[in-house]
């Protein structure tokens, strides 16, 4: 990057707690997984690092219902039982693991709203199945909901731009923001028809005055990176139309091929891509605000792996087959 730009990393073991004991998919060895790869690659050294903190119950509530933050810091203080029909356990002390998770995202929102740095990327965030009121699909808060409620109401940002990637519909952003015509999102997934949460299908597109404001991109089980190719054109030029102020990539690895629960075929190159493409996208609507968030992902080398690579091209850096570094 020019001009001394940074990439922010928002991690630590605040974050890496958030997951859920007894060999769950989402459990909390995720976030080591991420770091021991990061490192490895010398990427680590090159990055601009930040601790997360807890969010304030301000900003949990400007997306979340009070009744249902009050439901989860009580189950979360016994640890028994469900916070939804049977996918999320209430896990002793999930309620504050998961606060640390959206204070991350918001440590990641204020830098690049600051311009402490340009990208910004928090692995153990992009909990994007949780709703205003309900959780689902192992997320309990949902940080991405409020970085955009704040993103509104502390900075004044009209014009968001949402691409989820990740192998599941981001159903828990997608309806809540189905009516805000200002929110701009893109949704590439597997289809509903073979994958949990089973929604975001082509026909919807936003409810009201949204109509045409938002675009679902479901793919058949088995699609590959020629697949993906097709789809990510259509969604950049979506995205690109709309000149969003701050974009946010939820960057899912269970669209990469091996995922134990998933059934999408794209290597990692593709999430590369997505990043490349909207970070040049950024630059050249004068701002740079790219926030990308880990998202799913249960192939622990996937993950790892992806996500690195999603850091490597948030700093515009192209490593060759013999380890030189150019660009």
């Amino acid at each position: 990057m020019s001009g001394g730009a940074t990439v922010l990393l928002v991690a630590g073991e605040e974050i890496a707690r958030y997951g859920f004991s007894g060999g769950h998919q989402f459990g909390p060895d995720r976030h080591a997984a991420f770091m021991q790869e990061l490192r490895a690659s010398g990427v680590d050294a090159q990055l601009t690092h930040a601790a997360p903190r807890l969010a304030t119950e301000a900003e949990i509530t400007s997306f979340h219902s009070k009744h249902y933050v009050d439901f989860v810091r009580e189950r979360s203080a016994t640890g028994i039982g469900y916070l939804d029909g049977g996918d999320t356990p209430a896990q002793r002390g999930i309620f504050e693991s998961a606060s640390f998770v959206v204070g991350a995202t918001m440590v990641a929102v204020e830098s690049l709203m600051k311009g402490s740095s340009r990208r910004a990327f928090v692995p153990i965030a992009g909990l994007h199945h949780a709703a205003r009121d309900a959780a689902a699909g192992f997320c309990v808060l949902n940080d991405i909901g409020v970085a955009i409620e704040q993103l509104r109401r502390r900075y004044g940002i009209e014009r968001i731009a949402y691409v989820d990637i990740d192998a599941h519909h981001g159903d828990g952003v997608f309806y809540a923001f189905a009516g805000d015509a200002k929110v701009c999102i893109v949704d590439l997934h597997e289809d509903g028809s073979t994958l949990y949460p089973g929604t975001g299908a082509a026909h919807e597109t936003g409810t009201g005055a949204a109509v045409g404001t938002k675009l679902n991109l479901p793919l058949p089980a088995g699609a590959n990176d020629s697949v993906f190719q097709i789809a990510w054109a259509r969604a950049l030029k979506y995205v690109a139309a709309t000149e969003p102020e701050f974009v946010i990539l939820q960057c899912g690895a269970d669209s990469i091929a091996g995922d134990p629960i998933t059934h999408l075929q794209f290597s990692p190159q593709a999430h590369a891509q997505a990043a490349r493409d909207l970070c040049a996208l950024a630059d050249r609507l004068g701002h740079g605000r790219v926030l990308a968030l880990g998202g799913g992902g249960y192939n622990r080398r996937n993950l790892a792996v992806t996500w690195t690579g999603v850091v490597r091209e948030m700093l515009s850096i192209e490593t060759r087959d013999t380890g030189r570094e150019t660009r």
